[in-house]
């Protein structure tokens, strides 16, 4: 079985910074990309970053300059720094793994956390 569990999620006035974190748990044998996506009320959820298991990353458009992703290999987690923050970055943000589970059967997949709330507001 495996577990991703978020943390970091706060209310923050515009401009300011929350850093995220995500750690994996569990069965696991190997991980892949990781990443944060979000979702915003009546909106889709949307790509935020992602991370190979090498460093390689990406962003969303909205993010770039602000947001920076890292992660842990170590430690199974991956973060999420997130600078000069903004009202539209509002929304429950997701942790995202893609993975080899350790135990049957051995297909790897996607596994998502259960989301930690992001408010900007003033």
């Amino acid at each position: 079985q495996v577990q991703l569990v978020e943390s970091g999620g706060d209310l923050v006035k515009p401009g300011g910074s929350l850093r995220l974190s995500c750690a994996a748990s569990g069965s696991i044998f190997s991980i892949n990309v990781m990443g944060w996506y979000r979702q915003a009320p009546g909106k889709q959820r949307e790509l935020v970053a992602h991370i190979s298991k090498s460093g390689s990353t990406n962003y969303a458009d909205s993010v770039k300059g602000r947001f920076t992703i890292s992660r842990d290999n170590a430690k199974n987690t991956v973060y999420l720094q997130m600078n000069s923050l903004k009202p539209e970055d509002t929304a429950v943000y997701y942790c995202n793994a893609n993975l080899m589970p350790s135990v049957p059967p051995f297909r790897r997949d996607n596994y998502w956390g259960q989301g930690t709330q992001v408010t900007v507001s003033s």
